[in-house]
């Protein structure tokens, strides 16, 4: 097999696989398409196993397609890392990908990546945003170089680096807020329950919460936007559970304001790599500078 495998392989396979389309993909690799669904099948023939089911609208990996996706991603992370260490070492280079929260990139990544793209300026920074499970998936696939996720995974296989405390609390518009105030928090199970999904940590630490509190959640709204949570919320629809610096401004303003929930609620968010990836010279310089960067600001 190793005598048949050549890197373009991976390269379309890997493609096909983001873009989920033949054209997008071949858009990308500035291939005509017929190249692209050349490689995908001889790569398939080499393998002896289809890896893309084709559909009218686009393509999914089989399962023999997901298994074959983690050693592609390891071969062009390898690739990427021949690269750069062939090049001059002291030039930070190359393609970092992370993923993290939106709400914490939003909160408190934002910030760093702005200082650090204007000190680095031929690092290619590639940030998705996603759940923990999402994050915590793409690290162990070698999908990503870094993640950022709410809590500690406690895995024999990935590294977890603490970076910072956050505080979550549970919202509502003032007119909620005062009949909580008045009539006690009971009334909250007339209300709508907002959160970014039952994937998220936060969701699941606010049900139970609710739950010790005597509140059963029977209507719940996904929404996977911060702001949009925010809108929907300040307006009166419902109560949130969100990160106290993603709604500074808003419970000053007077827009939002917390619910009496008696229990402290937070997370340990830090920074998590694979324990078996070999990091580049560029992803090992950028992981100092952003643990130095929560640091500093921390202290």
């Amino acid at each position: 097999m190793i005598d048949s495998l050549e890197g373009r392989f991976f390269q379309a396979f890997i493609a096909l696989l983001e873009e989920k389309s033949f054209s997008r993909a071949a858009d990308r690799l500035g291939y005509v398409q017929s190249t692209v669904t050349t490689h995908i099948q001889q790569l398939e023939k080499i393998c002896g196993q289809k890896l893309f089911h084709r559909f009218p609208r686009g393509v999914e990996l089989t399962e023999a397609g997901k298994i074959f996706s983690k050693y592609a991603y390891q071969y062009i992370h390898l690739s990427q890392s021949i690269k750069e260490s062939m090049s001059e070492l002291d030039q930070q280079c190359g393609t970092i990908h992370i993923r993290a929260q939106e709400s914490f990139f939003l909160t408190r990544m934002l910030p760093f990546m702005q200082e650090y793209m204007k000190n680095f300026p031929c690092v290619n920074l590639r940030i998705e945003e996603g759940t923990h499970q999402d994050i915590l998936n793409g690290v162990l696939d070698y999908a990503l170089d870094f993640g950022i996720v709410p809590q500690n995974p406690k895995r024999h296989d990935i590294l977890f680096y603490p970076i910072l405390e956050e505080t979550i609390v549970f919202a509502a518009s003032e007119n909620i807020a005062r009949q909580v105030e008045s009539s006690g928090v009971q009334i909250l199970n007339d209300e709508l329950f907002i959160s970014s999904g039952t994937s998220c940590l936060y969701h699941t630490t606010a049900i139970d919460v609710l739950k010790n509190a005597g509140i059963l959640v029977k209507d719940a709204l996904e929404l996977s936007s911060l702001e949009m949570i925010k809108q929907i919320v300040s307006c009166g629809k419902g109560f949130a559970l969100l990160p106290e610096i993603a709604i500074h401004n808003e419970l000053k303003t007077g827009r939002l304001e917390h619910l009496p929930f008696s229990s402290k609620m937070s997370f340990s968010h830090g920074l998590i790599v694979h324990k078996n990836r070999e990091l580049s010279f560029t992803a090992k310089s950028f992981q100092t500078e952003l643990l130095h960067y929560f640091n500093r600001y921390l202290s």
